[in-house]
């Protein structure tokens, strides 16, 4: 272990050298990612000008973690998590790689996208959940791992708030293969930070005679508790309802405010300044206590956030209002992360972490494809006010069963210290 250094209680994750390693690492790497994210936008927005490609883009992007997550989350639980992250991370640098060769030869088509967002949808299902548990060997101690699960989502939502702005600039006076290339050649950070880590071997995992067994097994843990269940659900119901909106930005960037490439950077870059304070707030928390009503707050935050953005057509207004979003989603999703992964048996972590994963990453492929659809009918603002109803339907839902989920989960509270 490393040596305990003194720091502040939002930073104590820092005390492990692995953990800041990973921190910086993962930080560069993020930002290049999104800059991809928002090219890859702005690309298929500027080859087909269609809100329904835009939606399919985000599904192909998305649809395998929905599929292949659970099946990942098994070899997560059998295998070097270690060595399973930097495969995913040399995959994922091939990728950006024949992006940026495609799209600098002229040669990029809309079928090259998809095909490449579906090739990356599925390095991602196998690369998140190893990251997640990952984070527990970094930091060797369960009582700092809320705190670095925190941190961990403090640097995708600082990518998310930088990444957009750099790319809008990118994007206005290079174009979208510098962005691509760029992404290339911030996976290398990562990669560097993992070969330089000083990890202790993992304890022997248990396995059963047959993967399809440990998935089963994984499936009767993660919804066969009340607690558990109710959160995957809920995390579920929000990711699905609000991730359109990013999917349907460069619409409002390009025709409700009639603006560019800068305008989408800065729209998105709202959402991920909201994300990164609920995160930066979620990070200086010392316990799970009440961590059930911020989850409740931050699920009627997300979806008002998203009905009042709708339609908002001054751009300022719409600025401020991309803050609950991005606070809302996120925090739901991180609260939930934190809480599932402290109770979680570690011989069931990674397939618990890649349900998660389904249910916070995979399900907005089936609203990108929904929201794409019908706001080729009824427009964008339209569709997302209805998204937004929606959200806020599925967190009074969990409103009215709030006091049932804390009687469940208060004797593992009490079996890990966190009430008496």
């Amino acid at each position: 272990m490393s040596p305990k250094l003194d720091m502040h209680p939002i930073l104590r994750g820092f005390q492990h050298r692995n953990f800041r390693l990973f921190f910086i690492g993962q930080t560069l790497t993020m930002i290049g990612t999104w800059m991809q994210y928002i090219a890859i936008s702005w690309l298929i927005y500027r080859l087909t000008g269609s809100a329904f490609m835009l939606g399919m883009t985000g599904f192909a992007l998305q649809i395998p973690i929905l599929l292949v997550s659970p099946f990942a989350g098994v070899w997560v639980d059998r295998f070097d998590r270690r060595k399973l992250l930097m495969l995913t991370q040399a995959l994922a640098l091939a990728q950006a790689l024949v992006l940026a060769a495609l799209t600098f030869s002229g040669l990029i088509q809309v079928w090259h996208v998809l095909v490449i967002s579906l090739f990356l949808g599925t390095v991602n299902a196998f690369a998140n959940p190893t990251r997640g548990t990952f984070l527990l060997e970094m930091v060797e101690s369960r009582e700092n791992l809320p705190n670095a699960i925190a941190l961990n989502s403090l640097i995708m939502n600082s990518a998310r708030f930088v990444g957009p702005s750099i790319a809008g600039a990118v994007l206005a006076f290079a174009g979208e293969g510098w962005c691509f290339l760029l992404n290339a050649f911030s996976y290398l950070a990562l990669i560097v930070a993992l070969l330089m880590m000083r990890v202790k071997p993992a304890a022997t995992r248990a396995m059963n005679a047959h993967w399809f067994e440990d998935l089963k097994q994984g499936f009767r843990y993660a919804f066969g508790f009340l607690p558990s269940r109710y959160l995957l659900l809920l995390v579920a119901a929000v990711s699905m309802t609000t991730s359109p909106y990013q999917h349907m930005m460069p619409i409002f960037a390009g025709e409700v405010f009639g603006g560019d490439a800068r305008t989408l950077g800065l729209l998105i870059s709202g959402a991920g300044m909201g994300a990164f304070a609920g995160t930066a707030y979620l990070a200086g928390r010392t316990s799970l206590r009440g961590l059930s009503r911020i989850i409740l707050i931050a699920g009627f935050s997300a979806g008002l956030g998203l009905m009042l953005f709708s339609q908002s057509r001054l751009l300022w207004l719409s600025l401020l209002l991309m803050l609950p979003i991005g606070f809302g989603l996120i925090v739901t999703a991180t609260s939930t992360n934190t809480i599932l992964q402290t109770i979680a048996d570690e011989g069931t972590r990674g397939r618990v972490v890649s349900i998660y994963h389904m249910c916070f990453l995979g399900t907005p492929p089936l609203g990108n494809f929904i929201a794409g659809s019908v706001a080729s009918r009824i427009g964008a603002p339209l569709t997302l006010l209805i998204f937004g109803a929606l959200c806020t339907v599925a967190a009074f839902a969990f409103a009215l069963q709030i006091e049932t989920w804390r009687a469940a989960i208060r004797p593992v509270y009490q079996r890990l210290g966190v009430v008496k």
